[in-house]
Protein backbone atom coordinates (compact mmCIF):
# COMPACT_ATOMS: atom_id res chain seq x y z
CA UNK A 1 0.00 0.00 0.00
CA UNK A 2 1.47 3.36 -1.39
CA UNK A 3 1.52 6.48 1.90
CA UNK A 4 -1.17 7.96 0.43
CA UNK A 5 -3.71 5.60 1.09
CA UNK A 6 -2.37 4.56 4.34
CA UNK A 7 -4.78 6.16 7.18
CA UNK A 8 -2.10 5.59 9.68
CA UNK A 9 1.56 5.98 9.18
CA UNK A 10 4.42 3.73 10.01
CA UNK A 11 5.91 6.50 12.04
CA UNK A 12 3.60 9.34 14.24
CA UNK A 13 4.01 12.27 13.23
CA UNK A 14 3.02 15.29 15.65
CA UNK A 15 -0.12 17.57 14.54
CA UNK A 16 1.24 20.87 13.79
CA UNK A 17 0.40 23.32 17.05
CA UNK A 18 -2.62 25.67 16.62
CA UNK A 19 -0.26 28.90 17.45
CA UNK A 20 2.05 28.20 14.25
CA UNK A 21 -1.13 27.58 12.15
CA UNK A 22 -1.88 31.63 12.71
CA UNK A 23 1.66 32.92 12.09
CA UNK A 24 1.33 31.26 8.84
CA UNK A 25 0.66 34.47 5.73
CA UNK A 26 -3.36 34.33 4.53
CA UNK A 27 -1.55 34.02 0.82
CA UNK A 28 -2.03 30.74 -0.99
CA UNK A 29 -0.87 29.94 -4.18
CA UNK A 30 0.18 27.00 -6.01
CA UNK A 31 3.11 25.59 -7.37
CA UNK A 32 3.29 27.44 -10.89
CA UNK A 33 2.41 30.90 -8.56
CA UNK A 34 5.38 30.21 -5.97
CA UNK A 35 7.86 29.33 -9.24
CA UNK A 36 6.11 32.61 -11.14
CA UNK A 37 7.20 34.33 -7.15
CA UNK A 38 11.05 33.41 -7.96
CA UNK A 39 10.93 34.22 -11.45
CA UNK A 40 9.55 37.75 -10.73
CA UNK A 41 12.71 38.38 -7.54
CA UNK A 42 14.83 37.54 -9.93
CA UNK A 43 13.75 39.30 -12.99
CA UNK A 44 12.92 42.20 -11.69
CA UNK A 45 14.24 42.30 -7.91
CA UNK A 46 17.46 41.71 -9.45
CA UNK A 47 17.65 38.53 -6.57
CA UNK A 48 19.97 35.96 -8.01
CA UNK A 49 18.80 31.99 -7.85
CA UNK A 50 21.43 31.18 -6.03
CA UNK A 51 21.48 33.82 -3.43
CA UNK A 52 17.76 32.91 -2.84
CA UNK A 53 18.45 29.24 -2.94
CA UNK A 54 21.12 29.98 -0.06
CA UNK A 55 19.06 32.00 2.14
CA UNK A 56 16.66 28.99 1.96
CA UNK A 57 19.28 26.21 2.64
CA UNK A 58 19.94 29.14 6.24
CA UNK A 59 16.40 29.39 6.43
CA UNK A 60 16.27 25.71 6.76
CA UNK A 61 19.17 25.02 8.40
CA UNK A 62 18.14 27.58 11.57
CA UNK A 63 14.91 25.27 12.39
CA UNK A 64 16.98 21.98 12.27
CA UNK A 65 18.99 23.35 15.15
CA UNK A 66 15.80 24.87 16.60
CA UNK A 67 13.51 21.74 16.66
CA UNK A 68 16.42 19.06 16.88
CA UNK A 69 19.15 20.90 19.07
CA UNK A 70 21.10 18.16 19.96
CA UNK A 71 21.36 17.22 16.58
CA UNK A 72 25.13 15.27 15.65
CA UNK A 73 24.87 13.56 12.57
CA UNK A 74 22.33 14.75 9.50
CA UNK A 75 21.80 12.59 6.62
CA UNK A 76 21.04 14.82 3.14
CA UNK A 77 18.55 13.43 0.50
CA UNK A 78 19.37 15.22 -3.17
CA UNK A 79 17.30 15.52 -5.64
CA UNK A 80 18.12 16.68 -9.30
CA UNK A 81 16.55 19.64 -9.13
CA UNK A 82 16.65 23.27 -7.28
CA UNK A 83 15.05 21.58 -3.95
CA UNK A 84 18.09 19.63 -4.30
CA UNK A 85 20.15 22.54 -4.50
CA UNK A 86 18.82 23.48 -1.63
CA UNK A 87 19.91 19.99 0.28
CA UNK A 88 23.49 20.61 -1.02
CA UNK A 89 23.76 24.05 0.48
CA UNK A 90 22.57 22.62 3.52
CA UNK A 91 25.05 20.20 3.74
CA UNK A 92 27.86 22.20 3.39
CA UNK A 93 26.44 24.76 6.43
CA UNK A 94 25.87 21.77 8.18
CA UNK A 95 29.47 20.43 7.89
CA UNK A 96 30.78 24.28 8.76
CA UNK A 97 28.61 23.61 12.04
CA UNK A 98 30.84 21.10 13.11
CA UNK A 99 28.10 18.09 12.42
CA UNK A 100 28.62 15.03 10.56
CA UNK A 101 26.90 15.10 7.49
CA UNK A 102 26.60 13.05 4.33
CA UNK A 103 24.45 13.37 1.45
CA UNK A 104 22.60 10.92 -0.57
CA UNK A 105 22.35 11.86 -4.52
CA UNK A 106 18.97 10.29 -5.81
CA UNK A 107 20.62 11.46 -9.37
CA UNK A 108 23.79 11.70 -10.73
CA UNK A 109 25.18 15.12 -9.51
CA UNK A 110 27.06 15.51 -12.52
CA UNK A 111 23.74 16.04 -14.67
CA UNK A 112 23.05 18.82 -12.35
CA UNK A 113 22.24 22.37 -13.80
CA UNK A 114 22.20 25.83 -13.04
CA UNK A 115 22.04 26.71 -9.21
CA UNK A 116 21.52 23.13 -8.21
CA UNK A 117 25.04 22.38 -10.13
CA UNK A 118 26.68 25.66 -8.35
CA UNK A 119 24.75 23.85 -4.84
CA UNK A 120 26.55 20.49 -5.73
CA UNK A 121 30.10 22.29 -6.75
CA UNK A 122 30.03 24.07 -3.40
CA UNK A 123 28.98 21.35 -1.24
CA UNK A 124 31.77 18.75 -3.53
CA UNK A 125 34.47 21.63 -2.68
CA UNK A 126 33.69 21.53 0.98
CA UNK A 127 34.60 17.65 0.92
CA UNK A 128 30.68 16.93 1.88
CA UNK A 129 30.47 12.87 1.56
CA UNK A 130 28.25 12.28 -1.24
CA UNK A 131 27.06 8.34 -2.33
CA UNK A 132 24.87 7.46 -5.18
CA UNK A 133 21.59 6.32 -3.53
CA UNK A 134 21.63 3.81 -6.04
CA UNK A 135 24.35 2.12 -4.86
CA UNK A 136 23.20 1.41 -1.37
CA UNK A 137 20.78 -1.45 -0.85
CA UNK A 138 17.63 -1.34 0.90
CA UNK A 139 19.52 -2.33 4.49
CA UNK A 140 22.25 -0.03 3.81
CA UNK A 141 19.98 2.84 2.85
CA UNK A 142 18.44 1.60 6.02
CA UNK A 143 21.18 1.86 8.21
CA UNK A 144 22.15 5.41 6.77
CA UNK A 145 18.79 6.41 7.88
CA UNK A 146 18.79 4.90 11.31
CA UNK A 147 22.18 6.53 12.42
CA UNK A 148 21.72 10.20 11.42
CA UNK A 149 19.94 12.22 14.22
CA UNK A 150 18.10 14.13 11.53
CA UNK A 151 17.36 13.22 8.06
CA UNK A 152 16.50 16.06 5.19
CA UNK A 153 14.35 15.74 2.16
CA UNK A 154 15.19 17.75 -0.44
CA UNK A 155 14.27 15.25 -3.09
CA UNK A 156 11.27 16.75 -5.57
CA UNK A 157 10.01 20.16 -4.33
CA UNK A 158 7.30 21.46 -6.12
CA UNK A 159 8.04 21.05 -9.29
CA UNK A 160 5.92 17.07 -9.25
CA UNK A 161 3.18 16.06 -10.93
CA UNK A 162 2.83 12.59 -10.88
CA UNK A 163 3.62 9.64 -8.22
CA UNK A 164 7.67 9.45 -7.34
CA UNK A 165 8.93 6.31 -9.45
CA UNK A 166 12.15 4.34 -9.69
CA UNK A 167 14.60 5.24 -7.11
CA UNK A 168 12.24 8.07 -5.38
CA UNK A 169 10.08 6.01 -4.38
CA UNK A 170 12.04 3.60 -2.80
CA UNK A 171 13.99 5.76 -0.88
CA UNK A 172 11.12 7.65 0.42
CA UNK A 173 9.35 4.44 1.35
CA UNK A 174 12.66 3.52 3.51
CA UNK A 175 12.47 7.22 5.07
CA UNK A 176 9.34 6.49 6.57
CA UNK A 177 9.86 3.36 7.83
CA UNK A 178 12.61 4.78 9.32
CA UNK A 179 12.36 6.15 13.33
CA UNK A 180 14.30 9.01 12.18
CA UNK A 181 12.85 12.60 12.17
CA UNK A 182 13.02 14.25 9.08
CA UNK A 183 12.59 17.70 8.05
CA UNK A 184 11.03 18.72 4.43
CA UNK A 185 12.40 21.14 2.63
CA UNK A 186 9.74 23.68 0.71
CA UNK A 187 7.56 20.17 0.62
CA UNK A 188 7.89 16.72 1.52
CA UNK A 189 8.89 14.98 -1.51
CA UNK A 190 5.73 12.88 -3.04
CA UNK A 191 2.94 15.66 -2.53
CA UNK A 192 1.51 17.83 -4.68
CA UNK A 193 2.35 21.66 -3.74
CA UNK A 194 -0.78 23.33 -4.96
CA UNK A 195 -3.79 20.16 -4.53
CA UNK A 196 -1.95 18.30 -1.32
CA UNK A 197 -2.81 15.06 -2.91
CA UNK A 198 -0.01 12.40 -3.27
CA UNK A 199 -0.45 9.69 -5.95
CA UNK A 200 2.27 7.58 -4.30
CA UNK A 201 4.91 7.23 -2.18
CA UNK A 202 5.22 10.90 -0.05
CA UNK A 203 7.23 11.96 2.32
CA UNK A 204 5.75 11.85 5.78
CA UNK A 205 7.85 14.75 7.69
CA UNK A 206 8.33 15.89 11.30
CA UNK A 207 8.53 19.22 9.93
CA UNK A 208 8.58 21.66 7.04
CA UNK A 209 10.06 24.67 6.26
CA UNK A 210 8.40 26.50 2.85
CA UNK A 211 9.91 29.45 1.65
CA UNK A 212 9.05 32.47 -0.54
CA UNK A 213 4.66 31.88 -0.84
CA UNK A 214 2.62 29.46 1.27
CA UNK A 215 1.54 26.83 -1.19
CA UNK A 216 -1.82 25.40 -0.41
CA UNK A 217 -1.38 21.83 -0.79
CA UNK A 218 0.46 21.76 2.33
CA UNK A 219 -2.34 22.50 4.26
CA UNK A 220 -5.28 20.49 2.52
CA UNK A 221 -6.08 16.71 1.74
CA UNK A 222 -2.67 14.95 2.74
CA UNK A 223 -0.79 18.05 3.47
CA UNK A 224 -1.70 18.08 6.92
CA UNK A 225 -0.92 14.58 7.44
CA UNK A 226 2.37 14.77 6.22
CA UNK A 227 3.93 18.38 6.71
CA UNK A 228 4.05 17.78 10.24
CA UNK A 229 5.10 21.83 11.66
CA UNK A 230 4.77 24.11 9.35
CA UNK A 231 7.03 26.89 9.23
CA UNK A 232 7.02 29.52 6.59
CA UNK A 233 9.96 31.90 5.60
CA UNK A 234 9.84 34.44 3.33
CA UNK A 235 13.50 34.72 3.24
CA UNK A 236 13.58 38.40 3.11
CA UNK A 237 11.39 38.99 0.26
CA UNK A 238 8.01 40.21 1.82
CA UNK A 239 8.90 43.54 0.84
CA UNK A 240 9.91 42.92 -2.81
CA UNK A 241 7.04 40.92 -3.34
CA UNK A 242 4.42 43.39 -2.42
CA UNK A 243 4.79 45.04 -5.92
CA UNK A 244 4.24 41.65 -8.09
CA UNK A 245 0.72 40.89 -8.68
CA UNK A 246 0.63 37.09 -9.22
CA UNK A 247 -2.69 35.83 -8.56
CA UNK A 248 -3.56 33.46 -4.91
CA UNK A 249 -5.10 30.35 -5.34
CA UNK A 250 -6.97 31.29 -2.35
CA UNK A 251 -6.44 32.58 1.11
CA UNK A 252 -5.70 31.14 4.38
CA UNK A 253 -8.43 31.51 6.92
CA UNK A 254 -8.47 30.02 10.84
CA UNK A 255 -10.08 31.24 13.96
CA UNK A 256 -7.46 33.82 14.93
CA UNK A 257 -8.11 36.09 11.56
CA UNK A 258 -12.26 35.25 11.90
CA UNK A 259 -13.15 35.82 15.25
CA UNK A 260 -13.10 39.76 14.27
CA UNK A 261 -15.53 39.29 11.89
CA UNK A 262 -18.39 38.46 14.53
CA UNK A 263 -20.39 41.55 15.22
CA UNK A 264 -19.93 42.33 19.33
CA UNK A 265 -23.04 43.12 20.98
CA UNK A 266 -24.28 46.06 21.98
CA UNK A 267 -25.80 46.49 25.77
CA UNK A 268 -29.45 46.62 25.01
CA UNK A 269 -29.43 43.87 22.79
CA UNK A 270 -32.52 41.39 22.35
CA UNK A 271 -32.78 38.07 20.96
CA UNK A 272 -34.65 39.66 18.00
CA UNK A 273 -31.19 40.95 16.64
CA UNK A 274 -29.84 37.63 16.13
CA UNK A 275 -31.82 35.66 13.96
CA UNK A 276 -34.32 32.45 14.70
CA UNK A 277 -32.94 29.31 13.31
CA UNK A 278 -35.28 26.44 12.06
CA UNK A 279 -33.83 23.08 11.95
CA UNK A 280 -35.45 20.57 9.78
CA UNK A 281 -33.85 17.57 10.25
CA UNK A 282 -34.48 14.18 12.05
CA UNK A 283 -36.55 11.29 10.55
CA UNK A 284 -37.13 7.91 12.59
CA UNK A 285 -33.81 6.60 14.10
CA UNK A 286 -31.91 10.11 13.19
CA UNK A 287 -33.31 12.15 15.86
CA UNK A 288 -29.63 12.45 17.43
CA UNK A 289 -28.57 14.75 14.25
CA UNK A 290 -31.64 17.19 14.56
CA UNK A 291 -30.71 17.81 18.72
CA UNK A 292 -26.45 18.06 17.58
CA UNK A 293 -27.60 20.82 15.33
CA UNK A 294 -30.03 22.51 17.18
CA UNK A 295 -27.84 22.65 20.40
CA UNK A 296 -24.20 23.90 18.31
CA UNK A 297 -26.81 26.70 16.73
CA UNK A 298 -27.79 27.99 20.02
CA UNK A 299 -24.32 27.90 21.02
CA UNK A 300 -23.31 29.98 18.49
CA UNK A 301 -25.19 32.15 19.26
CA UNK A 302 -28.88 32.47 17.30
CA UNK A 303 -31.71 34.30 19.23
CA UNK A 304 -34.38 31.69 18.62
CA UNK A 305 -33.85 27.98 17.56
CA UNK A 306 -36.63 26.16 16.28
CA UNK A 307 -36.70 22.46 15.55
CA UNK A 308 -38.80 20.54 13.13
CA UNK A 309 -38.67 16.84 13.23
CA UNK A 310 -40.66 13.64 13.80
CA UNK A 311 -43.02 13.76 16.80
CA UNK A 312 -41.27 10.86 18.23
CA UNK A 313 -38.04 13.16 19.03
CA UNK A 314 -40.06 16.05 20.43
CA UNK A 315 -39.94 14.49 23.99
CA UNK A 316 -36.03 13.68 24.02
CA UNK A 317 -35.32 17.15 22.57
CA UNK A 318 -37.47 18.98 25.27
CA UNK A 319 -35.48 17.18 28.20
CA UNK A 320 -31.97 17.96 25.90
CA UNK A 321 -32.99 21.33 24.92
CA UNK A 322 -35.07 23.04 26.88
CA UNK A 323 -34.39 26.42 24.97
CA UNK A 324 -35.14 24.96 21.85
CA UNK A 325 -38.67 25.37 20.32
CA UNK A 326 -39.20 21.56 19.37
CA UNK A 327 -42.37 20.88 17.02
CA UNK A 328 -43.92 17.19 16.16
CA UNK A 329 -43.92 17.71 12.11
CA UNK A 330 -46.02 14.97 9.98
CA UNK A 331 -46.76 16.72 6.81
CA UNK A 332 -46.78 19.95 4.52
CA UNK A 333 -49.19 21.68 6.57
CA UNK A 334 -47.43 21.22 9.67
CA UNK A 335 -43.65 23.08 8.24
CA UNK A 336 -45.01 25.97 6.84
CA UNK A 337 -45.83 28.29 9.39
CA UNK A 338 -42.68 27.44 10.91
CA UNK A 339 -40.76 28.35 7.82
CA UNK A 340 -42.76 31.23 7.81
CA UNK A 341 -41.07 32.75 11.11
CA UNK A 342 -37.62 31.61 10.46
CA UNK A 343 -34.79 33.55 8.98
CA UNK A 344 -32.37 30.68 8.63
CA UNK A 345 -33.25 27.51 8.13
CA UNK A 346 -31.10 23.84 8.39
CA UNK A 347 -32.05 21.15 6.64
CA UNK A 348 -30.67 17.51 6.00
CA UNK A 349 -29.00 16.20 8.88
CA UNK A 350 -30.81 12.82 9.60
CA UNK A 351 -33.85 13.94 7.07
CA UNK A 352 -33.84 10.65 5.63
CA UNK A 353 -34.06 10.03 1.72
CA UNK A 354 -37.89 8.76 2.36
CA UNK A 355 -40.89 10.19 1.52
CA UNK A 356 -40.85 12.78 4.64
CA UNK A 357 -37.76 13.93 3.91
CA UNK A 358 -37.91 14.70 0.16
CA UNK A 359 -41.50 16.33 1.48
CA UNK A 360 -39.31 18.27 4.04
CA UNK A 361 -36.46 19.12 1.53
CA UNK A 362 -39.03 20.46 -1.20
CA UNK A 363 -40.87 22.80 1.12
CA UNK A 364 -37.24 24.46 2.34
CA UNK A 365 -36.22 24.76 -0.77
CA UNK A 366 -38.74 27.13 -2.13
CA UNK A 367 -38.97 29.10 0.86
CA UNK A 368 -36.59 31.57 -0.60
CA UNK A 369 -34.80 32.15 2.77
CA UNK A 370 -31.28 31.72 3.46
CA UNK A 371 -30.62 27.94 4.06
CA UNK A 372 -27.58 25.95 5.17
CA UNK A 373 -27.89 22.31 3.27
CA UNK A 374 -26.42 18.92 4.46
CA UNK A 375 -26.08 15.48 4.72
CA UNK A 376 -29.49 13.94 3.02
CA UNK A 377 -30.87 17.22 1.60
CA UNK A 378 -27.41 16.87 -0.53
CA UNK A 379 -28.12 13.25 -1.06
CA UNK A 380 -31.39 13.96 -2.37
CA UNK A 381 -30.31 17.02 -4.29
CA UNK A 382 -27.68 15.19 -6.10
CA UNK A 383 -27.56 15.49 -10.15
CA UNK A 384 -29.76 18.19 -10.00
CA UNK A 385 -30.12 22.36 -9.51
CA UNK A 386 -32.93 22.51 -7.21
CA UNK A 387 -31.73 25.58 -5.13
CA UNK A 388 -33.60 28.98 -6.84
CA UNK A 389 -31.62 31.54 -5.17
CA UNK A 390 -27.93 31.62 -4.11
CA UNK A 391 -28.94 32.55 -0.62
CA UNK A 392 -27.31 29.26 0.47
CA UNK A 393 -24.72 27.23 2.00
CA UNK A 394 -23.84 23.43 0.85
CA UNK A 395 -21.77 21.29 3.46
CA UNK A 396 -20.75 18.38 1.87
CA UNK A 397 -17.94 16.06 2.56
CA UNK A 398 -15.99 14.74 0.26
CA UNK A 399 -18.63 11.68 -0.21
CA UNK A 400 -21.39 13.67 -0.35
CA UNK A 401 -19.16 16.12 -2.97
CA UNK A 402 -18.26 12.81 -4.99
CA UNK A 403 -22.55 12.29 -4.80
CA UNK A 404 -23.64 16.10 -6.26
CA UNK A 405 -20.85 16.21 -8.69
CA UNK A 406 -21.20 12.59 -9.92
CA UNK A 407 -17.62 11.44 -9.73
CA UNK A 408 -15.97 9.41 -7.28
CA UNK A 409 -14.32 10.61 -3.73
CA UNK A 410 -10.49 9.96 -5.35
CA UNK A 411 -11.24 12.30 -7.87
CA UNK A 412 -12.65 15.12 -5.15
CA UNK A 413 -9.72 14.56 -2.80
CA UNK A 414 -7.49 14.60 -5.98
CA UNK A 415 -7.83 18.53 -6.02
CA UNK A 416 -9.95 19.76 -3.42
CA UNK A 417 -10.05 23.19 -4.62
CA UNK A 418 -11.01 22.72 -7.89
CA UNK A 419 -13.81 20.30 -6.66
CA UNK A 420 -15.44 23.06 -4.54
CA UNK A 421 -14.85 25.81 -7.18
CA UNK A 422 -17.06 23.10 -9.63
CA UNK A 423 -19.40 22.50 -6.85
CA UNK A 424 -20.78 26.29 -6.43
CA UNK A 425 -20.17 26.70 -10.78
CA UNK A 426 -23.15 24.09 -10.78
CA UNK A 427 -24.83 24.59 -7.28
CA UNK A 428 -24.56 28.14 -7.05
CA UNK A 429 -24.48 29.85 -3.39
CA UNK A 430 -21.55 28.91 -1.08
CA UNK A 431 -19.93 25.49 -0.59
CA UNK A 432 -17.96 24.15 2.15
CA UNK A 433 -16.22 21.39 1.45
CA UNK A 434 -14.97 19.37 4.91
CA UNK A 435 -12.26 17.92 5.99
CA UNK A 436 -8.74 18.44 6.49
CA UNK A 437 -7.97 22.33 5.21
CA UNK A 438 -11.85 22.77 4.66
CA UNK A 439 -12.14 24.99 1.53
CA UNK A 440 -15.05 27.44 0.85
CA UNK A 441 -16.05 28.18 -2.40
CA UNK A 442 -17.95 31.68 -2.43
CA UNK A 443 -20.43 33.28 -5.05
CA UNK A 444 -17.61 35.26 -6.74
CA UNK A 445 -15.26 32.47 -7.79
CA UNK A 446 -12.98 32.95 -4.68
CA UNK A 447 -11.38 30.52 -2.68
CA UNK A 448 -10.85 29.91 1.40
CA UNK A 449 -8.93 27.60 3.01
CA UNK A 450 -9.23 26.81 6.55
CA UNK A 451 -5.76 25.50 8.20
CA UNK A 452 -5.26 23.22 10.61
CA UNK A 453 -6.92 19.59 10.99
CA UNK A 454 -8.18 17.42 13.57
CA UNK A 455 -8.05 13.56 13.15
CA UNK A 456 -10.79 13.46 16.76
CA UNK A 457 -13.28 15.34 14.20
CA UNK A 458 -13.51 11.79 12.53
CA UNK A 459 -16.58 10.39 13.51
CA UNK A 460 -20.39 10.56 13.43
CA UNK A 461 -22.01 13.86 13.78
CA UNK A 462 -19.31 16.23 13.12
CA UNK A 463 -20.88 18.08 10.04
CA UNK A 464 -24.29 18.01 12.02
CA UNK A 465 -22.56 20.57 14.79
CA UNK A 466 -21.05 22.37 11.81
CA UNK A 467 -24.26 22.69 10.65
CA UNK A 468 -25.99 24.45 13.62
CA UNK A 469 -22.52 26.65 13.99
CA UNK A 470 -23.06 27.94 10.34
CA UNK A 471 -26.93 28.72 10.87
CA UNK A 472 -26.21 30.63 14.29
CA UNK A 473 -23.71 32.85 12.76
CA UNK A 474 -25.76 33.33 9.69
CA UNK A 475 -28.17 34.99 11.91
CA UNK A 476 -25.72 37.46 13.16
CA UNK A 477 -23.79 38.21 9.66
CA UNK A 478 -24.69 38.72 6.95
CA UNK A 479 -22.50 37.85 4.30
CA UNK A 480 -22.78 33.87 3.84
CA UNK A 481 -19.37 33.03 2.52
CA UNK A 482 -18.05 35.15 5.28
CA UNK A 483 -20.68 32.76 7.62
CA UNK A 484 -19.48 29.79 6.31
CA UNK A 485 -15.51 30.59 6.37
CA UNK A 486 -16.10 32.33 10.02
CA UNK A 487 -18.09 28.81 11.10
CA UNK A 488 -16.05 26.35 9.59
CA UNK A 489 -12.82 28.28 11.69
CA UNK A 490 -14.96 28.39 14.75
CA UNK A 491 -15.86 24.56 14.69
CA UNK A 492 -11.97 23.61 13.95
CA UNK A 493 -11.28 25.56 17.18
CA UNK A 494 -13.90 24.22 19.34
CA UNK A 495 -12.76 21.02 18.46
CA UNK A 496 -9.32 21.74 19.36
CA UNK A 497 -10.03 22.93 22.87
CA UNK A 498 -12.25 20.02 23.47
CA UNK A 499 -9.16 17.71 22.38
CA UNK A 500 -7.14 19.53 24.60
CA UNK A 501 -9.75 17.47 27.40
CA UNK A 502 -10.48 14.63 26.27
CA UNK A 503 -7.84 13.87 23.27
CA UNK A 504 -8.51 12.12 19.53
CA UNK A 505 -10.01 8.96 20.29
CA UNK A 506 -12.77 9.77 22.50
CA UNK A 507 -13.94 13.12 20.99
CA UNK A 508 -17.48 13.80 20.38
CA UNK A 509 -19.84 16.41 18.96
CA UNK A 510 -21.31 17.10 22.09
CA UNK A 511 -17.60 17.66 23.41
CA UNK A 512 -17.36 20.49 19.95
CA UNK A 513 -20.34 22.24 21.71
CA UNK A 514 -19.57 22.37 24.65
CA UNK A 515 -16.06 23.72 23.81
CA UNK A 516 -17.93 26.59 21.95
CA UNK A 517 -18.65 29.00 25.13
CA UNK A 518 -15.14 28.67 26.05
CA UNK A 519 -13.35 29.43 22.31
CA UNK A 520 -16.28 32.57 21.62
CA UNK A 521 -15.47 34.00 25.86
CA UNK A 522 -11.65 33.45 25.19
CA UNK A 523 -12.32 35.87 21.57
CA UNK A 524 -14.91 38.67 23.59
CA UNK A 525 -17.72 37.35 22.91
Amino acid sequence: MSSSTRHCSARARPLESHASQANLPLALYSADGVRNLDRYLIDKQGISGFQLMQTAARSAFRQLLRRWPQTGTVLVLCGAGNNGGDGYVLASLALRHGLAVKCLALTDPAKLQGDALKAWQLASAQEVEITLSAQLTDSELSLWLQQADVTVDAMLGTGLQAAPRDEFARVIALCNQAATPILALDVPSGLNASSGSAAGEVVSADATVTFIGLKAGLLTAQGPAVCGELVFEDLGTGPQLTRCSEPLLATRADWHNCAARIPRRVANAHKGHFGHVLVVAGDYGFGGAALLVAQAAARSGAGLVSLATRPEHVTAALSRCPSVMSHAVTDDGDLAPLLAAATVIVCGPGLGQGTWGQHMLQQVLACNKPLVLDADALNLMAGTVAVSSNQHILTPHPGEAARLLGVSVAEIESDRLVAAGKLQSQYGGTIVLKGAGTVIAGAGGQLALVSGSNPGMACGGMGDVLAGITAGLWGQMADPEQVAITAAALHLAAANSATEQFGFMSLQPTDVINALPRVLADAGF
